[in-house]
């Protein structure tokens, strides 16, 4: 299979667990899926051939905006590309007027037009501007190092980015900064390696973790998550799918317990809880457990994929959670 697509000459981006996805969504003729991570567009391009549907792709990100000019021009009128962060979808799709939906599809984190994008910011593969921002607004990563406190860095880097060295990495930013302003990728990832040993165990970049933290910080990622899922819920159609394909740790804990509480599958109820109080109603039925991980031919083909996961659920004919409402 050629990776070109022939009527832009532009390479096609595969994105992780492709097949699965399409197969959790049960896509069909006259559906209207969202695809609210637009990125590359892999999952749109996927939907719209997979079956006579429409797309809406949503994303923050403005050159992920720019890059959709081809899919737009090879599917004319079923392809709708909106700018805006999938956590209000249920907002933008009601003001574009669309809804209710057949499924939605979330690929969450940074897309590899991102990564690969020394501008971005977002690795330390290359030298670039400390930036990290989706939507190139707001604060950037630089001014969070430069400007954040001590013990707030060290709190950003522990809680979101699981770096067990946090407060040694937080004050070596603290006294690097003291110098010069730290603005670049290369100027941060030298900082962190200077304090934290490689590991020998798996052997990853000592800068990883750290940078993950300031890009969930910089991006409120696991805010929008909280968001994306609880709009899902409320612009699926009855018998509408979601797919959530997340690749660390805190991202697939959240879809987990998001499925887990609105399919009423979280075991006996808390002890806290009077015994007479039975909850909403279960407003998605999980298909399958546990999550679908990549097989060893995907990995083969793309390394990044090896921590991906896909959970996906049924919508029911129970209204929505009221937002903030626990199992």
């Amino acid at each position: 299979m050629s990776d070109t697509d022939t009527a832009t000459s532009a390479p096609i981006h595969i994105p992780v667990l492709l097949a699965e996805v399409l197969d959790a969504l049960a896509v069909r003729a006259g559906g209207v899926y969202v695809d609210g991570t637009f990125g590359a567009g892999g999952y749109s391009r996927a939907i719209l051939e997979a079956a006579d549907c429409q797309v809406v792709g949503i994303d923050r990100d403005p050159a992920a905006i720019q890059r959709a000019a081809p899919l737009l021009a090879r599917f004319p009128g079923r392809l709708r590309i909106i700018e805006g962060r999938f956590g209000d979808m249920a907002e933008l799709l009601a003001a574009n007027g669309i809804g209710p939906v057949d499924g939605v599809a979330l690929d969450i984190g940074v897309s590899s037009p991102q990564i690969d994008d020394p501008s971005r910011g977002f690795s330390f593969r290359f030298d670039g501007p400390l930036d990290m921002r989706m939507s190139l607004s707001g604060p950037t990563a630089a001014d969070v190092v430069n400007e954040y406190a001590e013990a707030d860095i060290a709190t950003i880097l522990w809680r979101l980015g699981e770096e067990r060295m946090s407060r040694r990495v937080a004050r070596a930013i603290v006294a690097a900064r003291a110098t010069a302003r730290i603005e670049t990728t290369a100027q941060l990832a030298d900082i962190i390696r200077s304090v934290v040993p490689r590991s020998k165990k798996d052997g990853i970049d000592p800068a990883t973790r750290s940078f993950q933290g300031l890009r969930l910080h910089v991006n409120d990622e696991l805010g929008e998550l909280d968001r994306g899922l609880a709009g899902a819920e409320r612009v699926l159609a009855p018998g509408g799918r979601l797919a959530v394909v997340s690749f660390h740790s805190l991202e697939d804990r959240r879809v987990k317990d998001f499925l887990r509480q609105r399919s009423g599958s979280e075991g006996a109820p808390s002890r806290h809880m009077p015994a007479a109080h039975a909850g909403p109603a279960p407003s998605l039925r999980l298909l399958g457990r546990g999550g679908v991980t990549p097989g060893e031919p995907e990995l083969r083909h793309n390394p990044r994929a090896r921590s991906a996961r896909l959970r996906a659920a049924e919508r029911t004919t129970a209204p929505a959670w009221p937002i903030g409402e626990a199992a």
